[in-house]
């Protein structure tokens, strides 16, 4: 009888050494080839590769995975000593055994108790498999015997494709609410129907197939289920979207943003993500007018809900948004206190040092008052090896275009006597005659004002002095300025 009563305790103990009742994830590994080795387990985000957990096999090439955190879900991939690699589906069932052969990792690996790993590697071995029976066929595709053979080479190609595709639908509709169903439909491109055709044949719409890419963008890809984000495909489906299909218009742009982000509420680490990387993208971006998405986001989003960032680099993000604010592209002109002087001082002073080194000379004007069609405000130093080339290139742009009412304000940041002697020998050398010739030997104000960090900044303008285009090259505000007066032509 005291046996009797004892044999659940017993059972109960076994239970618990075996599956060890305190972790909420345990992977059994078997790989005699590996006894003795170290084993790693892991996913990636983004490109790197995010370490969590490692296992120490025995004698027999047995070890586990185990931790009393829960996987988030996701596909893990274990490294193997020898630099190979094999991945596996992470999600509900986090208690399994892995059997695995070296000479073969995807056909030989034995799964237990994860009904969902199983499929996966049946999925992968089947994969193998129509890889095989494809790889004579490309050869008799890309080096086809006859004309005959190339038909029937492309015959039985789509007939393999087609065997695949209906073979991977039927596990997509025997396993809905998995996330081998999720990981499978995610792989699957947006099929692109032909555009629509007049009688003639002709095509009605050339941008048919570009929108409905772009609406059926992420028909397959749940953008709001963050297992996917511990996948290979997660960030390069997102900036594929990001890269190819949005217009690069600030306005809309802000409905994408809003999109995405509204998109990956659904879990707290996939919306610092989403926003992080929305951010980062757009305050890196080198296209025109970008600037104005990057005070978009940090205003709506990052400001008031990236709790998770260091409260200095918030309040840096916010003054950086302060500045940014008045010089977006369409903003009136920030007026400045700039003095400009007469180019017959900068002739009278090429052989007077007197005049040469005497600051106080000029008149102080209006930024926005200056009469002209476009205008060019350019911040340079004659210390600076870019603006040395630049000036020149400016000036030029400004012969060939003051016809057409094109002024520029030219900016020598250099302050002091020393400055100023600099200032009239490189305007004498290079004869920057007829734009107007300033700076302001007091105050630096201007500079905050125009975020001035570096020299060798132009500022275009058009007449009613709002912001047309910034940090460009003269032949950059050339192009922009023949474009705006073809659409006022027009």
């Amino acid at each position: 009888m005291r046996n009797i009563l004892y044999l659940p305790v017993l059972l109960l103990l076994i239970f618990l050494s075996r599956y060890n009742i305190d972790a909420q994830y345990k992977i059994e590994i078997s790989m005699p080839a590996f006894a003795g080795d170290t084993l790693i387990f892991g996913h990636y985000l983004r490109e790197t590769l995010i370490i969590k957990d490692s296992a120490i096999l025995d004698s027999r090439g047995k070890g586990s995975f185990q931790s009393k955190d829960l996987l988030p879900g996701g596909l893990y991939t274990i490294y193997l000593p020898n630099k190979n690699r094999f991945d596996v589906l992470i999600d509900k069932d986090q208690f399994f055994s892995i059997e695995a052969d070296t000479a073969d990792l995807i056909r030989n690996t034995v799964i237990k108790n994860c009904h969902e790993n199983e499929l996966f590697f049946r999925y992968q071995r089947y994969i193998m498999d129509m890889r095989e029976k494809l790889a004579p066929i490309e050869k008799r595709l890309h080096k086809p015997v006859s004309s005959a053979d190339s038909i029937k080479a492309k015959k039985e190609f789509e007939e393999l494709n087609n065997e695949v595709r209906n073979h991977i639908q039927e596990i997509l509709n025997n396993n809905s609410n998995t996330l081998l169903n999720v990981f499978l439909k995610s792989m699957k491109d947006v099929e692109v129907p032909d555009p629509p055709k007049d009688q003639d044949g002709k095509i009605i719409d050339s941008t048919f197939q570009y929108r409905y890419y772009k609406t059926h963008y992420f028909d397959n890809f749940d953008i709001s289920d963050v297992r996917l984000l511990r996948t290979p495909f997660y960030e390069k489906k997102l900036m594929g979207y990001l890269d190819k299909m949005i217009i690069p218009i600030p306005d809309s742009i802000y409905k994408e943003v809003d999109y995405l982000i509204e998109k990956s509420r659904t879990d707290t680490f996939l919306f610092k993500y989403m926003l992080t990387t929305l951010f980062n993208y757009y305050a890196k971006s080198n296209l025109l007018g970008m600037d104005a998405v990057y005070v978009y986001i940090a205003e709506k989003y990052y400001l008031p809900e990236a709790k998770w960032s260091d409260p200095k680099f918030l309040k840096d993000l916010a003054g950086k948004v302060d500045k940014l604010k008045p010089l977006l592209i369409g903003k009136d002109a920030p007026d400045i206190q700039l003095v400009s002087i007469p180019d017959e001082h900068f002739k009278m002073a090429a052989n007077d040092s007197i005049l040469k080194k005497n600051p106080y000379v000029g008149d102080f004007f209006n930024l926005r008052k200056i009469p002209s069609r476009y205008l060019i405000l350019y911040f340079w130093e004659s210390d600076c090896g870019h603006c040395k080339k630049t000036v020149p290139e400016l000036y030029k742009l400004f012969e060939r275009m003051k016809s057409k009412g094109l002024q520029v304000v030219s900016v020598h940041m250099i302050s002091g006597i020393e400055g100023k002697v600099k200032w009239i020998d490189f305007v004498n050398s290079e004869k920057t005659y007829g734009w107007i010739n300033a700076w302001n030997p007091y105050d630096f104000t201007y500079r905050d004002i125009y975020d001035i960090t570096s020299s060798n900044i132009l500022f275009l303008f058009d007449e009613n002095k709002k912001i047309l285009a910034k940090r460009i090259s003269p032949e950059q505000a050339e192009q922009i300025i023949l474009e705006d007066l073809r659409k006022k032509t027009k």
